[in-house]
């Protein structure tokens, strides 16, 4: 991971603690999207699919300022947990909303196009 020198140094830790604090940072973001995500999902089903959508940006967003600015470790890992809970909701809710969409027989292709919206960020570098 070629970001581990500036983890370590906004971290203050040793390089070595840095790839567990990173490695814990990404287990964090994985467990709170499997089992956060599904939590945040039902507690929000019998809200009509806008608002939660909506809601989950704002939280998306919030928690990626709160992880951009975080003095230390503690707050980062809440950010970053906060932000999975959405990330999780988001993928799921949106799914749907995108077959509800378009006629029957394009419902495959706005999914796929929903999810090539997160693979391009990737491959073009949001970080």
């Amino acid at each position: 991971m070629g970001i581990l020198p500036d983890v370590a140094k906004d971290l203050h830790v040793t390089l070595s603690a840095s790839g567990l604090a990173a490695g814990l940072l990404v287990t964090g973001y994985a467990l709170g999207v499997a089992i956060g995500g599904p939590v945040v999902t039902a507690c929000t089903s019998r809200l009509s699919r806008k608002s939660p959508l909506f809601g989950l940006m704002l939280i998306f967003v919030a928690g990626n300022l709160l992880a951009a600015v975080a003095p230390g470790y503690p707050i980062l890992m809440i950010a970053r947990i906060l932000t999975s809970f959405a990330h999780g909701t988001f993928f799921g809710v949106g799914s749907i909303v995108a077959t509800r969409l378009v006629p029957r027989e394009k419902q495959a292709s706005a999914i796929a196009m929903m999810f090539a919206g997160l693979t391009l960020a990737n491959i073009l570098d949001v970080s």
